[in-house]
């Protein structure tokens, strides 16, 4: 009897993020959390080696008298990604990237999100583009937060973004990804990597994403949200495994009737 021998894409299938290969597909943010200890448990329970961080809202140093995000989540086994959670302009978003480098000693690569409206949290996708301009010739990795927008998603990625990050839906709607067709086009023309970011709201809807083909997801209420967010987190690690497994493998195509499973012969 033969044994199952290992699948070679999952083994080197590795998500390339401004010339860093990565394992796990799976991003996730550091806020939302009861405490420090949460986070902790949560970020390693998910597998997850990119940890976003909203500079403008955590203390990564900057507040020496409070208690200091990198004693749990620390650089040198992750990957931190700056964001710009809370900016509406793009001079706000650019000089809180600028920030996030001098606290993390020269670290180049951020998360780029500029708002629009504080009820929906979409993107100011006008500020973002300035944004991401400014960013890119000051050196800058940018991974960009933008709309579902085929169109916007190729500009910023032929602009000279690392990553590109669609919204699913609302930034912590838990609604799941809204318009899958839209995500579609934009995989279609990828040229860097597509990330979905915002909307996520249990495990089917990672295993979607990563089931259209995206090479990674992004989150953060989905699971600092859950009622228990370790178990959540371990959840979410595997929907993201098990939605690039099957993308990998290739669904069976969709047909209007039924197709017996075992072959029409007689024996």
């Amino acid at each position: 009897m033969s044994k199952l021998q290992p699948i070679a894409e999952s083994i080197d299938d590795a998500l390339t993020i401004a010339g860093v290969e990565y394992s796990s597909r799976l991003l996730i943010g550091t806020g939302k959390y009861k405490d420090l200890e949460e986070t902790r448990q949560a970020v390693e329970a998910s597998g997850a080696q990119i940890v976003t961080v909203a500079i403008r809202r955590t203390n990564v140093g900057q507040n020496r008298d409070e208690p200091n995000l990198l004693d749990v989540i620390p650089p040198d086994q992750y990957t931190i990604l700056p964001n710009t959670a809370g900016c509406y302009t793009a001079k706000d978003a650019v000089r809180t990237c600028q920030m996030a480098r001098e606290l993390l000693d020269g670290h180049a690569l951020v998360k780029l999100e500029v708002l629009g409206d504080e009820k929906t949290l979409f993107p100011d996708v006008a500020a973002t583009l300035v944004a991401a301009e400014k960013l890119i010739k000051d050196g800058f990795e940018v991974m960009v937060y933008t709309n579902d927008d085929p169109i916007i998603a190729k500009e910023l990625a032929e602009m000279g973004c690392v990553a590109v990050m669609p919204l699913a839906a609302p930034i912590g709607s838990g609604l799941g990804i809204r318009n899958p067709y839209n995500i579609r086009f934009i995989l279609e023309d990828a040229i860097v990597p597509i990330l979905v970011d915002a909307g996520v709201g249990t495990a089917s809807d990672a295993a979607i994403a990563m089931e259209l083909g995206c090479d990674g997801v992004l989150m953060n209420t989905a699971i600092a949200a859950a009622q228990n967010p370790v178990r959540m987190a371990i959840a979410m690690r595997k929907a993201i495994e098990a939605g690039r497994e099957a993308f990998l493998a290739g669904r069976m195509p969709r047909k209007r009737y039924a197709s017996a499973s075992s072959p029409d012969k007689d024996w």
